[in-house]
């Protein structure tokens, strides 16, 4: 890539102190986490509501629209708006609760998060706002009255969009220094009548004191009719410039005579501004200082025309804070376009050059700061009483201190870090941001994230639940895009993080083999409801449950690991013996899956040529559960193509290598050919022997099974004729294909792995293709798609894999785009709604987005398969 301004600007950016300081890390929902619920009875959702959230002063983080701030959080920035008929100011997101939607939380809004550059000295967002009231109880009274199988009712069927009565607001922030923000509000009334809006850029500090009693107070105050002053002893001083308005002062505190019906400890609370603007009360401070404060604007903008709004915060005091500011954001968004220009090249098509930006703009609009103290959140401040609890949460995790910018699946709907999303972003940032995703690997390495007995922390509302071990596999993925971009290896990232994942990896030899066979557990695995039972909570009588899925998984674990063991080896010789390990677990492995315990029951099943989970129940008995579901997918995942270069230096590994292979025939034959190389000096380690590859790949590739005309289904649509059902005990349970919304409440009913199509496990199936078809070359083909009589090497079925899921963000035969295609606003030809998101998860028959709606967490997997789609080198 061509040495842009923004890559100057990264390339001096090697902490959060520089270019990175700010940036879009104020979270979109900051109520109904766990780390605000100080409730006895734990119910998350109602410890601090939507309705609450303008009264409450968080403890642990704040929310807004379109916030920036600082990477400590102590000084936001966001707007707010008003239309005149909302009973409250439009200061966050609106969404449903897990227990009000018919298809648990889901936030009711329309907004897009539409560029960033990678140091976010240019971001855009764009959030659209109905001109009449806003429909916050029929959206909760339709979904309430709408059970599981009904589609949710969304914002856009209630009519409030009609006739385009609705103002497009669009935020931009661009720096002029490190510690010099731009921002510009454009509000585009897009109906046919001229209408009204309030506009109010908010500054406040994050409560850091209350809790802690080395901060002292902060403050914001007035220096005249233009200018704000912030002062802290955290950042020190700050000058908030405004154009007209009227400024408005509060404090950041909590309204105790709303939220606990006691008398409040100020005058001017949290809430003031809201009170003043929408209800007229005296409730902001005429002294004009406080913690909170903000710039209230009225505009009544002509049908189809704009109104702008502009105000900078600056370490600096300017004499002519407005001079070239225009300039200012556009150069910055000049540097932004000309480092994707960069990054995407002329081998993709202009849409598809869109796509990629918006999902990695979307990407980094995600960065949140992420605050969490469990010990302090459990036990109460020093010197206070600890709260009272009947559900006590992550007891076991009391050393976690959280305090960091992180990377979050979906800001609104999953405002939390989940440890195997972030392992998928973090190949994703590698494109943009290399230095960003081995800083996110590594930090969930450090001692005060994983635990002491080496898991890596899940999520918050549990942080002991087991997600798939994909941390090495990322890990690997960043260091080799960045040595492709660099030309250099990074080996000191590499080496810190295989010491820590040495840790991770014999937590799962001890705790997730429990009977020391090399077949492993692990429950749900980040894939939910995808068993015909609760893996995490099995029913009565099942002693254990053998996984294909986590075994597969951990076969991948091994060779992630015998893969940077022999690239550290090529520094340091000692990773011989570390790789010797890997080799022989992974072998171990291969071979237990064929052999359960000494009963030799193996996962893979001759008669439907499929890989299953097996239970092993109280009468002895093992039985296998015939659900064909990407868990039998799984073992494709583990595959590798080694040099026979990277063997020459490391006469020891390879000694130790053949004598395994030569005392234990055995367990070399039930892996592909290890012993074999092919013409160009490669050797390939993998679980699947040709055979099952073509077994596996038949299946995979047929359309009455696990193809879509939009990507892999995460369960065979074999189960929409065919349910599966298990019974013991008197008890039934059973599992059929459902291609869109959960039909079932299992796991908070909020997601669904019964035939929907993910991204993250695409994108793993797609490149495994790629690097068989690097071991076998072009001459090797499969049917595709079964039936069709066409034969395609697995490169060609790797491309028609992307092509397909790129189908889904292609537009349809209206102007919509495929992921939209049940919702008929979105079809309008003024072209204000043709911007992406990027949904969870996708209907398995008509490429529907589902799920959450900003999940450009795994979701931006999407634009790696752009970048990386003429790629040989995986």
């Amino acid at each position: 890539m061509e040495n842009t301004e923004e890559i100057k600007r990264l390339q001096r950016s090697s902490d959060n102190r520089t270019w990175r300081k700010w940036g879009p890390y104020v979270s979109e929902r900051q109520w109904g986490t766990i780390r605000e619920d100080y409730s006895k009875d734990g119910q998350t959702w109602d410890a601090i509501s939507h309705d609450h959230a303008r009264s409450n002063a968080y403890r642990w983080g704040e929310d807004g629209i379109a916030g920036f701030c600082d990477s400590q959080q102590i000084l936001c920035l966001a707007p707010a708006f008003w239309n005149g008929k909302d009973p409250f100011l439009k200061e966050r997101l609106f969404g449903l609760t897990n227990g009000q939607g018919n298809h648990g939380e889901d936030v009711k809004e329309i907004y897009y998060h539409l560029e960033s550059s990678p140091t976010h000295s240019y971001c855009k967002y764009l959030y659209k706002y109905p001109q009449e009231e806003f429909p916050y109880e029929e959206l909760v009274e339709q979904n309430r009255t709408r059970d599981r199988n009904v589609r949710e009712f969304e914002i856009t069927d209630s009519g409030i969009f009609e006739e385009d009565r609705y103002f497009d607001i669009f935020i931009e922030y661009a720096k002029a220094g490190i510690n010099d923000i731009l921002m510009k509000i454009t509000v585009v009334n897009r109906g046919p009548e001229e209408a009204l809006i309030h506009v109010l850029p908010h500054l406040w500090f994050r409560n850091f004191w209350k809790h802690n009693d080395r901060f002292k107070r902060p403050e914001i105050k007035t220096l005249g009719e233009s200018t704000i002053h912030t002062n802290s002893y955290r950042n020190g001083s700050f000058y908030f410039y405004h154009q007209g308005g009227e400024q408005l002062f509060c404090e950041n505190e909590t309204n105790n005579q709303v939220i606990y019906q006691l008398e409040n400890d100020f005058d001017y609370v949290k809430d003031g501004i809201n009170n003043h603007v929408v209800n007229g009360e005296a409730s902001v401070n005429p002294a004009k200082t406080g913690t909170k404060c903000a710039i209230w604007y009225t505009k009544t903008i002509p049908a189809g025309a704009s109104a702008e709004i502009c105000v900078r915060l600056s370490k600096n005091k300017l004499a002519n804070p407005f001079e070239n500011f225009e300039e200012a954001i556009s150069r910055c968004k000049a540097d932004s376009d000309a480092f994707y220009a960069g990054l995407l090249t002329n081998s993709s098509s202009d849409e598809q050059k869109f796509l990629a930006k918006s999902a990695l703009g979307g990407l980094l609009w995600t960065k949140q700061y992420y605050y969490f103290d469990v010990y302090k959140w459990l036990n109460g401040e020093q010197g206070k009483t600890p709260p009272e609890r009947d559900i006590v949460r992550n007891h076991n995790w009391q050393h976690l201190t959280n305090r960091n910018i992180i990377s979050m699946p979906d800001k609104w709907e999953y405002p939390w870090y989940a440890a195997w999303d972030l392992a998928f972003h973090c190949t994703s940032f590698a494109h943009i941001d290399v230095g960003f995703a081995k800083r996110q690997l590594l930090l969930m390495l450090k001692e005060y994230y994983m635990h002491p007995n080496g898991q890596i922390p899940a999520y918050e509302w549990n942080f002991s639940d087991v997600n798939p071990p994909v941390h090495a596999m990322a890990v690997w993925q960043v260091y080799t895009t960045d040595r492709k971009k660099t030309g250099k290896s990074d080996f000191v990232f590499l080496e810190k993080a295989f010491q820590k994942l040495l840790l991770n990896f014999t937590w799962w030899v001890n705790r997730k083999d429990a009977d020391g066979t090399d077949v492993f557990e692990g429950g749900f695995l980040g894939l939910d409801n995808i068993g015909v039972f609760d893996r995490n909570n099995m029913p009565l009588g099942i002693m254990d449950l053998q996984q294909a899925d986590a075994t597969s998984w951990m076969a991948m674990f091994s060779l992630n690991m015998l893969q940077i063991s022999l690239e550290l080896a090529q520094h340091n010789l000692v990773y011989e013996e570390s790789a010797a390990k890997f080799f022989r677990h992974f072998l171990n492995i291969a071979w237990a899956m064929n052999n359960i315990g000494d009963k030799e029951i193996p996962l893979w099943d001759d008669e439907d040529k499929f890989f299953y989970d097996v239970v092993r129940l109280e009468d002895g008995r093992n039985e296998k559960l015939r659900v064909r579901s990407l868990v039998g997918i799984t073992p494709l995942f583990a595959v590798e193509v080694i040099d026979d270069s990277t063997f020459k230096n490391l006469r020891r590994f390879k000694r130790r290598a053949v004598e395994i292979i030569k005392s234990r025939p055995d367990l070399a034959s039930l892996i592909s050919d290890i012993e074999v190389e092919n013409s160009r000096g490669e050797y390939l380690f993998a679980i699947m022997r040709n055979d099952r590859l073509e077994k596996i790949l038949d299946r995979l590739l047929d359309e009455a099974e696990f193809l879509s005309d939009y990507g892999i289904r995460s369960l065979s649509k074999y189960h929409e004729e065919n349910p599966y059902a298990f019974e013991y005990n008197g008890g039934r349970h059973t599992i059929e294909y459902v291609p869109g919304e959960s039909s079932s409440p299992m796991f908070g009913g909020n997601s669904n792995w019964r035939g929907p199509i993910w991204l993250p496990l695409n994108y793993l199936i797609i490149i495994s293709l790629k690097k068989y078809y690097k071991f076998y070359g072009p001459t090797v083909t499969y049917e595709f798609p079964k039936g069709s009589g066409k034969q395609l090497n697995l490169k060609e079925i790797a491309m028609e894999l992307t092509n397909r899921l790129l189908r889904i963000f292609e537009k349809n035969s209206s102007v919509t785009y495929h992921y939209f295609s049940n919702h008929p606003v979105y079809n309008q030809e003024n072209g204000s709604f043709n911007y992406h998101q990027f949904f969870e998860y996708f209907n398995g028959d008509t490429g529907e987005g589902l799920g959450a709606s900003h999940q450009t967490g795994w979701t931006s997997l999407i634009a790696n398969l752009i970048i990386e789609m003429n790629d040989d080198d995986v």
